[in-house]
């Protein structure tokens, strides 16, 4: 499974953000949270959690929202998701006490439980506005690729390495579909080391006809369970985010009382 780029985006930015952050630490421990660069990264990865959770489902749900393409709010989504919890994570200078440490736990799991959702939402290729692409486009795209690899390397077709067992089932294409991946790669690479100079070269031509076949097979093969595993995952992931968002808020508002009126 290829890097999603705004992953790849949001963890340079956690880099330049843990950068910037040592370079105001002068002394060997941490900012406190109540430090005003502790409340600095508070109030940003809150406001960066809160768009992470309205921005993306306004434009998913209201349909009269039509405000740039699901893919884009599913990108800004993921990246907020990450850095979002990490400046909360530099905010509680990783020491977990009280409500404020049940928010950064409860933060943890929402961010493990997004990157899940991820992983079973991206097991079937979808559209711009995210939706799941047609089961019959997938079967004639294989049907294409297919066709596409007899012509290049007739005679090699037929051994070039499957991504499933005939017994595979369709919970464990989702699930375990990085080690499908991974599993027929490792069969490609012995298949060159193998082959013949001549037929070595045939083989490169259509690594990408391979890497997209086993993708379209995945699609395939995930087409049925995958919304299963998603409507699953939303009944755990959606009640432990607004659980996750009192508690900031109740959070936010002992602070409050506590920093200015017992003053």
């Amino acid at each position: 499974m290829r890097s999603p780029r705004e992953i790849i985006l949001a963890f340079i930015a956690i880099l330049l953000i843990t950068g910037i952050y040592l370079g105001f630490v002068s002394h060997p421990s941490l900012p406190a949270s109540s430090d005003p660069r502790g409340h600095s990264m508070g109030i940003m990865g809150f406001l960066l959690m809160l768009a992470t959770e309205t921005f993306y489902s306004i434009r998913k749900r209201l349909p009269w929202v039509r405000w740039g393409q699901m893919r884009t709010w599913l990108r800004i989504h993921i990246f907020t998701g990450i850095v979002g919890p990490y400046l909360i994570l530099l905010h509680s200078a990783f020491e977990f006490h009280g409500l404020a440490g049940i928010v950064a736990l409860m933060t943890g799991i929402v961010v493990f439980s997004g990157f899940v959702g991820y992983y079973i939402y991206t097991a079937v290729p979808r559209t711009q506005e995210g939706t799941v692409v047609a089961l019959e486009e997938l079967k004639q795209a294989l049907n294409n690729a297919e066709k596409e690899i007899q012509e290049q390397v007739p005679e090699e077709v037929s051994s070039l390495p499957h991504i499933f067992e005939e017994n595979s089932i369709g919970i464990a294409t989702v699930l375990g579909r990085v080690f499908l991946h991974w599993r027929a790669n490792t069969a490609w690479r012995k298949r060159l080391r193998q082959a013949d100079e001549k037929t070595r070269d045939q083989l490169r031509q259509v690594e990408s006809l391979r890497k997209r076949r086993n993708d379209l097979l995945i699609g395939i093969r995930s087409y049925e369970i995958s919304p299963r595993l998603l409507s699953i995952w939303r009944s755990v992931h959606i009640p432990i985010g607004i659980s996750l968002f009192i508690a900031a808020f109740v959070h936010i508002g002992g602070a409050l009382y506590y920093a200015t009126l017992m003053r």
